[in-house]
This record gives C-alpha cells, sequence and structure tokens, in this order.
C-alpha cells in the first residue's frame, strides 16, 4: 500500500491532466488497481520461481526430504497474491479517484 500511495503523490500531475480532460475516477480508480495487481502478481511470479529453484535445491542436497510443489499451491499463491494487491490497491486508488483536477494540477 506505502508503495502505491508514493505513487499517487509522484503522478499527482497525470491524474489531474487525466481528469482534466475528461477521465471518470471510475477510470483512475482501474488505473491504479490494475497496476497494484499486476506488480503483486509479477511478485507473486518471481516467488513461486524462487520456491521451485529452492525445492530443486533442497532434493539435491538431501534425499532424505522430498518437497513436492503442486498446481493448487501455484493457483493459492498466486491467487493470495492477486486478493494482496487488491485489497492494498483500493485506498490508494480512490484516493487518486478523489483529486479534484485543479489541486492536482496546481500541486508540486
Amino acid at each position: 500500500m506505502n508503495i502505491l500511495l508514493v505513487t499517487v503523490s509522484e503522478r499527482t500531475k497525470e491524474i489531474g491532466i487525466r481528469k482534466a480532460i475528461g477521465a471518470k475516477s471510475r477510470d483512475i480508480i482501474e488505473q491504479f488497481l490494475v497496476e497494484s495487481v499486476m506488480l503483486t502478481v509479477f511478485g507473486g511470479i518471481i516467488g513461486i520461481i524462487l520456491s521451485y529453484a529452492i525445492v530443486k535445491l533442497i532434493t539435491t542436497i538431501t534425499t532424505a526430504i522430498t518437497p513436492v510443489i503442486t498446481s493448487n499451491q501455484i493457483l493459492l499463491a498466486l491467487s493470495f497474491s492477486i486478493g494482496t494487491g487488491l485489497f492494498f490497491g483500493i485506498f490508494p486508488a480512490y484516493k487518486a479517484a478523489k483529486m479534484k483536477p485543479i489541486d492536482a494540477l496546481r500541486s508540486e
């Protein structure tokens, strides 16, 4: 959420310009929620790849432990990642959508 709040504050002028030329609040919310979900999906994919690499490393080091990654675990991880992105992206998206165009363009 903090990353997205910083993103909203850094892109205040962009939000103001988009609202000034006719973007609806729904468009702004959608933009930031898509960005939030994409960030968390990429993070989830990187986490899955690292997990797979660690599992392969463990199986080559020792035969006493046989960890297994199933498709259900991968889907659960990606679902949790997407849910996290949506949940923590809602507040910054609404904050961005509530900005008035004149105030957003005036800010530094």
